[in-house]
């Protein structure tokens, strides 16, 4: 189980990572990062053009080979030297047949010489698709009107930037679509076997700011579907977050029998209704009570596996109601590893910083009893709380 649960995370850190490279913290907070979208490109560029297939070079020892093209539509351009039926030739062989489409986007280099992008292969109606798509400083719930018609087009390349443009919108741009949502082609597209799992976490988010009742009975058979022990379910927790935007705390007793009590499913299960919490805390934090969601969280407390993120959860939080819990834990056998040992003493660092006047003579209970239980941790594994203490920082 430990195994498993590092190399989940392992997994998660490195996708957070990319994450925070290719698209802004304000993005979908349940959605797999994403390369960036024909949008994008277009609005990157100096040159677009749609241009066609007409010979290739093969590679020999001397060279990587040519291909050219010849231009047929003009998008956008910075001069007129880009003119239809004017061939382009660019470096490196790739084979095709005459009439094949491709994108082609071009940066103005050195001396002003436009470097051409990789050629994007692509149809009439992908191209149409990208010609007639909104501006990139038109705003951004505006633009994702238009690319809601695209979402599981027939067309690969259309439906998968048409994702990438909701993967890379912020989260209240997505919500405030709620009333044009289509619910019932959402539903079907989460039901449907040949869907790519990783555009659910979006489709869970959609169909919970869409749903009704009946829908959070649909979310709630995806959920307790049962998954294999080292299984991971790519946008469970987009469908466990939108179960919980429809029903609020009605839904959380479903997910802590079937996520937090049930100790026979996978890590990554529970993992995934965890960040279903974090997601409801942060962005939909009046369709819950706080407490409520403390208390739904505490129960993964006395699970050793899972014990040091839950603690930080909590921590950030401000929940305080666990002091007393977490030093009877301190050292126990079953806790015994210097990633809680750390989490702990972080928890009760963070428990003595909360205090709205810090020079005030009479502190918060908690600040107190954080102070005190430091005290005693100083003098039962002084090198851990220095070594913590070093390290630091509130955030």
């Amino acid at each position: 189980m430990q195994s498993t649960r590092w190399k989940l995370l392992l997994v998660v850190v490195f996708l957070s990572a990319v994450l925070s490279f290719v698209i802004p913290a304000v993005s979908c907070p349940l959605c797999p990062a994403q390369s960036i979208s024909l949008s994008e490109r277009v609005a990157q560029s100096d040159a677009t053009v749609l241009v066609q297939w007409v010979e290739a070079q093969k590679a020999d020892k001397n060279s990587g080979g040519t291909t050219t093209y010849q231009v047929v539509e003009i998008h956008k351009a910075s001069d007129t030297t880009h003119k239809k039926g004017k061939r382009i030739t660019l470096a490196r062989h790739r084979s095709g047949k005459k009439g094949d489409l491709f994108l082609l986007t071009g940066t103005a280099g050195t001396n002003q010489i436009l470097e051409w992008s990789s050629p994007i292969e692509i149809t009439e109606t992908g191209y149409n698709y990208v010609a007639q798509a909104p501006s990139s400083d038109t705003p951004t719930g505006q633009r994702l009107k238009y690319f809601l018609k695209f979402l599981e087009f027939s067309e690969p390349l259309i439906a998968s930037d048409a994702f990438a443009e909701f993967s890379t919108a912020p989260y209240s741009d997505v919500a405030a679509l709620a009333d044009i949502l289509p619910r019932k082609k959402i539903r079907s597209w989460i039901a449907d076997e040949n869907s790519l799992k990783i555009r659910f976490g979006l489709y869970g988010l959609m169909l919970g700011l869409s749903g009704n009742k009946d829908d959070a009975e649909f979310l709630k058979q995806q959920i307790l579907e049962e998954s294999k022990p080292d299984e991971f379910r790519l946008g469970i927790d987009g469908l466990i977050s939108g179960y919980l935007l429809i029903l609020g705390e009605e839904g959380l007793p479903t997910i802590e029998d079937s996520k937090f009590r049930n100790t026979k499913i996978s890590f990554s299960e529970t993992y995934s209704a965890m960040r279903a919490l974090r997601f409801m805390w942060t962005y939909a934090p009046n369709r819950i009570p706080k407490d409520r969601l403390k208390a739904s969280m505490r129960i993964l407390v006395d699970r050793p596996e899972l014990a040091d993120l839950v603690i930080a959860d909590l921590a950030r939080w401000k929940d305080w109601a666990i002091q007393d819990r977490l030093m009877k834990m301190y050292g126990d056998k079953d806790f015994d590893n210097p990633h809680v040992k750390l989490a702990i003493i972080r928890y009760m660092l963070v428990s003595t910083k909360d205090s709205k006047n810090p020079k005030a003579e009479q502190q918060p209970a908690h600040v107190i009893k954080g102070n005190k239980y430091l005290e005693q941790l100083r003098k039962t594994d002084p090198k851990t709380v220095k070594d913590t203490e070093r390290f630091f920082f509130l955030k």
